[in-house]
């Protein structure tokens, strides 16, 4: 039986489409669910013409990482799910696998954005990257593009990391 669920969320709505099957299974399973949104800091950008480099903000993506995090737990912990949630950053297949250890996840549960072809080519999938690399059970759903009725207005938004 599965105890402690690690539900990577990426800001959008497709990677929130996994929250009402979580719902579903994890307070009858009495389930930790552990969020984890992962952030891909943008390389620092020269500025032509001068030795002054735009380094990307890290401590704004944190923040703005935490509040989204902190919306979805507050809206599951409504629900009498038991939750906590955590940051990262790095590459999100590489992080996501880290944070599934490091929370002692038995189990992965994520959307998948089901792109196929050239697109896949050229965007990589983290989803199947998890899926080849993890030590635990990964459970995919494909995303259907509708906000999930289960979390507050405006949880979603942001860049989706896949």
């Amino acid at each position: 039986m599965y105890k402690r669920v690690l539900v990577p969320l990426d800001g959008s709505e497709a990677g929130e489409s996994i929250v009402p099957f979580i719902l579903q299974i994890a307070g009858p399973l009495d389930m930790t669910v552990v969020l984890v949104r992962v952030l891909e800091p943008a390389p620092p950008m020269a500025v032509e013409g001068t030795r002054y480099f735009t380094p990307g903000d890290l401590a704004e993506l944190q923040r703005d990482a935490e509040d989204y995090l902190s919306t979805i737990a507050a809206a599951l912990r409504a629900r009498a799910v038991d939750v906590t949630w955590t940051t990262r950053v790095g590459r999100p297949d590489t992080e996501i696998l880290a944070a599934a250890r490091s929370a002692g996840a038995d189990l992965i549960a994520m959307s998948t954005h089901g792109r196929s072809g050239v697109r896949r080519l050229l965007f990589g999938s983290v989803a199947e990257q998890v899926l080849r690399r993890a030590d635990v059970p990964v459970f995919l759903i494909r995303e259907h593009g509708a906000v999930p009725a289960v979390l507050p207005a405006g949880a979603g938004g942001g860049r989706p990391q896949e």
